[in-house]
């Protein structure tokens, strides 16, 4: 049996960084002006009608009081990290002003769903995260509490209901279940955390030949999707598809929070992953999505296709799910293989990672933070030394003369200046900060990814 199968993976170290005091300072000078950028109100509100000129997607350019992927809560979320790293700073009060803001805003109006990077969820693990472990925002946490548990039973009994076939919003980490259930894992104080693990587990389960997460060819959200997956598909990321449900279920399993099934589930998907892996010349990787056949059956896939370097989609968010996985089932094999998975990527040419953007969705930044998560429980010197390499990379995109330092680049590089978490500045000022320091960032929950 290859030494990469039977290898047995020690605990974690402390978090530390791995970079020399040059590349620490220049990572660190980098993060903290982006931050001081991207949590300059006046500077968001100027940027907004200047985005949606330079975007292909006006729709998508906006600023949610209560959101976490582009709002005051992840803005409130960076700050909170630079204020465990650079105590000294003020960015304390800082978070706590754009918390205040969303809080005001949901009080208005109310949130419009219940979804972890847009929704009621997001906003409560902003303040959990800047409770200090229970000492801060109680009585908002309790009020945000009160709303989600009962949107949360009827999310969870709907979905359990539901025929075979649904949008990955309904499961996923971005919008659906898996999102919701991150927050819950932190906190869960109504005990509803059940019935969406169970919701999930039953999503999991085989229907007719076809899971009952495969998305119709009416449910996909784009024209463009429908005409690639004529009969509908099996999502394979991380942001939008199964491994957030596999990381999810992993990570409750890991921490005592266990429903009937679960643990099957978690090697059922964990499988079904691996059964859909794709070599090439650099190892291989996973494609976005497993077309379905008119006969309801998934298609197999022979030949290598191009698959992306991201946190979104690609090996290393498919790769991070398969370890948690491994680390729920105690499994070396499951561990040995995402850690290959994540070599596989960082062997491959710059160019052929498909990822020019420098931000955390589908980008530099979101590379760099799971290959310090990798790095960090691994002990690998091989994949520490891709983090300094990623971090040069950051290095070298960061622009003093942007608005924010870093743009999202979109198709055919097209730059948009975004302050948020997700596809914005704030993200790469994160994993900087991250790769920069000893504090270990528990942020990344959201994320899915610790």
């Amino acid at each position: 049996m290859p030494e990469s199968t039977t290898r047995h993976w020690e605990s974690s170290s402390p978090w530390g960084s791995a970079l020399d005091p040059s590349r620490r300072s220049a990572a660190l000078f980098a993060a903290r002006d982006v931050a001081l950028r991207a949590s300059d109100r006046a500077r968001i509100k100027r940027s907004l009608p200047l985005a949606r000129r330079q975007t292909q997607y006006p729709e998508s350019v906006n600023w949610n009081p209560y959101g976490l992927a582009g709002g005051n809560a992840g803005t409130a979320v960076m700050c909170s990290y630079f204020d465990q790293c650079l105590p000294e700073e003020g960015w304390d009060a800082v978070a706590h002003g754009f918390l205040a803001e969303g809080a005001t805003a949901i009080e208005v109006s109310g949130p419009v769903h219940i979804g972890l990077f847009a929704g009621l969820s997001g906003f409560a693990f902003a303040l959990e995260t800047l409770s200090r472990n229970g000492d801060r925002y109680q009585h908002l946490l309790t009020a945000v509490d009160e709303m989600l548990a009962p949107q949360v039973s009827a999310v969870a009994a709907q979905l359990g209901t539901s025929a075979p076939g649904m949008p990955v919003s309904a499961f996923d980490l971005v919008s659906g279940a898996s999102g919701v259930a991150a927050y819950l894992l932190r906190r869960d104080p109504h005990e509803v955390l059940p019935e969406f693990l169970t919701t999930l587990v039953r999503i999991a389960e085989p229907a007719h030949g076809t899971p009952r997460w495969a998305t119709p060819p009416e449910l996909l959200t784009s024209a463009s999707m429908r005409r690639r997956y004529p009969s509908g598909h099996l999502n394979c990321g991380l942001a939008h598809g199964i491994p957030g449900p596999l990381a999810v279920l992993s990570l409750a399993l890991r921490a005592g929070r266990e429903v009937p099934g679960q643990a099957k589930t978690v090697r059922a998907l964990a499988q079904w992953l691996l059964s859909h892996r794709v070599d090439d010349a650099w190892g291989g990787g996973w494609p976005d999505g497993v077309p379905v056949t008119p006969s309801g059956r998934r298609q197999p896939r022979r030949e290598p296709v191009a698959t992306r370097g991201a946190w979104c989609y690609g090996s290393p968010g498919v790769a991070r799910s398969l370890w948690l996985a491994g680390e729920a089932l105690d499994d070396d094999g499951l561990r040995s293989t995402a850690v290959e998975a994540m070599t596989s990527v960082l062997r491959r040419p710059v160019e052929l990672r498909y990822i020019n953007s420098p931000t955390f969705c589908h980008g530099v930044a979101g590379l760099l933070h799971i290959v310090l998560r990798f790095a960090h429980e691994t002990a690998s010197a091989r994949l520490a030394h891709a983090s300094t390499e990623l971090v040069d990379q950051l290095l070298s995109a960061y622009e003093p003369e942007l608005p924010f330092g870093y743009a999202s680049l979109e198709a055919a590089d097209a730059a948009v200046d975004r302050p948020g978490l997700l596809d914005g500045a704030a993200g790469v000022a994160m994993a900087l900060l991250a790769a920069a320091t000893g504090v270990e960032p528990a942020w990344d929950r959201m994320f899915l990814l610790s």
